[in-house]
């Protein structure tokens, strides 16, 4: 049920800004169609855990502040390479074991090292990622297990 509240609060959320429509048959109408969504996908037994993460809700602001910085640096040192020519890039493809026991987790700790510039998940078996980064610089980064922390901190369940 708890879920099923999120989703429905979500949804009306996403309708009222993406639409910009006040008038109450608009109105009335977002409010069908979202009702017709929220049976569907009860029936169809696809709203849990997963597809509503609210228990990432309260962490999820001091991640993406983190995040955030982590692109800084990361989008500084690739424009310094591009600046420097080629010799400053070292590319390596290696496996790194992630502590996420989720799906979700899994997911955004891959998403997490590929909209980092310089790095790209190009695989996950279990819970090994496999990684092509642009510099070794990058691989030493993701084994310290920082990224990994936050995320497990973020989902709470490693």
């Amino acid at each position: 049920m708890r879920h099923t509240l999120s989703l429905s609060l979500t949804l009306t959320t996403f309708w009222v800004l993406m639409s910009g429509h006040s008038s109450v048959l608009m109105l009335f109408l977002g409010a069908v169609s979202i009702t017709c969504v929220l049976y569907i996908a009860h029936r169809m037994d696809v709203v849990d855990h997963e597809s509503q993460p609210i228990h990432l809700s309260r962490n999820i602001f001091g991640y993406f502040l983190w995040f955030f910085k982590e692109l800084v640096v990361a989008n500084i040192a690739v424009v310094k390479s591009i600046w420097l020519g080629n010799t400053s890039i070292s590319p390596v493809l290696v496996t790194i074991k992630s502590n996420q026991v989720t799906d979700i987790g899994k997911v955004i700790y891959a998403n997490s090292i590929t909209m980092t510039p310089g790095t790209v998940t190009v695989d996950i078996v279990g819970n090994l990622l496999t990684v092509h980064a642009l510099f070794q610089h990058n691989v030493e980064v993701l084994n310290t297990g920082d990224m990994d922390r936050r995320v497990c901190d973020l989902e709470r369940k490693c």
